[in-house]
């Protein structure tokens, strides 16, 4: 079987003729036909080339990958419990799901850690303008929800109004905006802004720059992400612009000085530019270097992301952050992303989240052997449910402590943004309408965060609103599943709350099979000698019929 098909996505608005009968190994047609019009991926390859390795149309999607991997997290189930509890009494009038404690602080020192209302944080997202138009939303649903958030790579050098002097930033002023549209909305000390930065924000000055004049306090080193594993990549639709990032450092294909290029530019050969940023050079020396720069600076709390790289790249990144005793590091499984990634990259390379998160565990419990400093764990990749988040938990655990997630949250920050339009207009879709035509009544946590903002419900962006919701569902989803696996409390969470469904899931991960797993405490049960012992009918053991009625 394949896992993967080629030649034709929505992601890049491509199509087979023969839909109904394709080539599984190449993804033609299996006629090809000459007087086609090359809907098709080399059909559009041959008049638009390069163009066609990105998702389309850049600027209003996220993407991710649409690759079936052969072992995911359904491949695990979540396991109840019908007695005990940990984190209450096991008492049924208190072991109920509004009981159970999702807050968690992250960080070495956990006195002046992040503290987050929920298992969750905000992965990075950066200069992408699927990310800049839904901001408002997304930072403010986010920092009511108490969940922390990650700013992107490139949002000071993208921004044509950040100033420079000598190589270095000195006014950024889209990178205060982001910021703020997040401590605006903080609520009761949760959350925290982290600040990202690539090869090119280093370069500028980037994180200095916001912990000296933003009052940054954490910041976050960036090695990779899931969706492709070279640097960060835009499109630009202005010839100044695109000078003008070249100027500032970045690869831009193609030359936007060269006069040939400009004039087809111009004469509407082409329509947009490719940004590109650097690969990073990941060295021992390197990366405890720039971590002392950064605590000198000020930053109180340093974190690390990390991509879905071949094995003996995760190993340095979990040493390394051991080493310099960091307070996060973010660990992002292959097929994720959420701007502009190569399409056939985002489905074809790096390790895949079962099988790179099993790894991270791993070496992890290698190095608490050797009793060496573990910073908390993040798992990222394509994490959008409930379910997933306490699989994810359970796979990390007791080394796990958040799920990191991105276009989930984007996705219902868009939504509700589009409905506040549509209530503005009053061009409700019958679909929404079936639930009222205002805020109020559309939107079912409204009356909560009315009462938890007062006036300043008023000013809230509605998308914010779509977040906030979004993420109460996983609240209580979470809660749910917990209290079903008897488990209060986060720290509770263990790898015995799931069971592999596949041996292929066990050998990957090391959760037992579904068959094997509680073998002797089962045999236990049944071979103790209970209080009260089976009456047998007439000496003739109990036996049971069709539906499970007793003979």
């Amino acid at each position: 079987m394949t896992y993967t098909r080629l030649n034709a996505s929505a992601a890049t608005l491509t199509k087979n003729r023969t839909e109904d009968s394709v080539s599984p190994f190449s993804g033609m047609c299996t006629t090809c036909i000459d007087g086609c019009i090359g809907m098709c991926d080399i059909g559009k390859s041959a008049y638009r080339g390069a163009e066609m390795i990105y998702p389309q149309p850049f600027g209003i999607i996220t993407t991710a990958s649409q690759k079936d991997y052969p072992v995911d997290l359904s491949h695990f189930t979540i396991l109840g419990r019908c007695a005990g509890a940990w984190g209450v009494e096991a008492d049924s009038n208190k072991a109920i799901f509004p009981n159970v404690d999702l807050e968690v602080t992250i960080g070495a020192d956990k006195k002046n850690g992040i503290k987050c209302k929920m298992p969750l944080i905000g992965a990075a997202m950066g200069s992408t303008n699927v990310a800049k138009n839904n901001w408002p939303e997304y930072a403010a649903g986010l920092a009511i929800s108490g969940i922390p958030m990650a700013i992107g790579e490139n949002v000071t050098a993208m921004d044509m109004n950040s100033q420079f002097s000598n190589g270095k930033v000195i006014s950024a002023p889209e990178l205060k905006w982001r910021i703020d549209s997040y401590r605006d909305w903080q609520l009761d000390g949760f959350g925290e802004v982290i600040l990202q930065a690539n090869v090119e924000d280093t370069m500028l000055g980037v994180q200095e720059y916001a912990i000296k004049n933003l009052g940054v306090q954490s910041v976050e080193l960036k090695w990779g992400q899931g969706a492709k594993d070279i640097g960060g990549e835009v499109k630009i639709r202005d010839l100044n612009k695109a000078q003008e990032l070249q100027k500032r450092g970045y690869i831009v294909l193609p030359n936007p000085s060269d006069p040939g290029v400009i004039e087809a530019f111009k004469r509407g050969a082409f329509h947009e530019f490719e940004r590109h940023s650097r690969v990073g050079m990941v060295t021992e020396e390197g990366f405890i270097k720039r971590v002392e720069e950064l605590r000198k600076c000020g930053a109180k709390r340093i974190t690390l992301k990390t991509g879905a790289y071949r094995p003996e790249d995760t190993a340095r990144a979990v040493k390394y952050a051991s080493i310099c005793e960091l307070d996060l590091l973010t660990v992002d499984g292959a097929g994720g992303g959420t701007g502009m990634s190569p399409w056939r990259m985002m489905n074809e390379w790096g390790v895949p989240v079962v099988e790179l998160h099993s790894l991270v565990y791993q070496y992890y419990t290698k190095l608490a052997s050797k009793k060496m400093f573990l910073p908390d764990l993040a798992f990222a990749g394509g994490f959008t449910f409930e379910d997933q988040m306490f699989k994810g938990l359970a796979l990390g655990a007791p080394f796990a402590k958040l799920i990191a997630y991105a276009r989930a949250p984007l996705a219902a920050a868009m939504v509700a943004k589009n409905i506040g339009k549509a209530i503005e207009s009053q061009n409700l879709p019958i679909y929404i309408q079936r639930f009222g035509l205002g805020v109020d009544e559309i939107f079912v946590t409204a009356h909560e965060l009315r009462h938890i903002l007062g006036d300043r419900f008023k000013k809230l962006p509605i998308g914010a609103i779509g977040v906030y919701t979004y993420n109460q569902r996983l609240a209580q989803g979470l809660r749910q599943f917990m209290t079903g696996a008897r488990k209060f409390a986060l720290q509770y969470i263990t790898r015995d709350d799931i069971a592999s469904l596949t041996p292929e899931a066990t050998k990957i991960s090391g959760i037992e099979y579904i068959m094997d797993i509680d073998r002797k405490e089962a045999d236990d049960i049944l071979f103790s000698n209970g209080t009260r012992k089976a009456k047998a009918v007439r000496g003739t053991p109990v036996l049971a019929g069709k539906n499970g009625r007793r003979k």
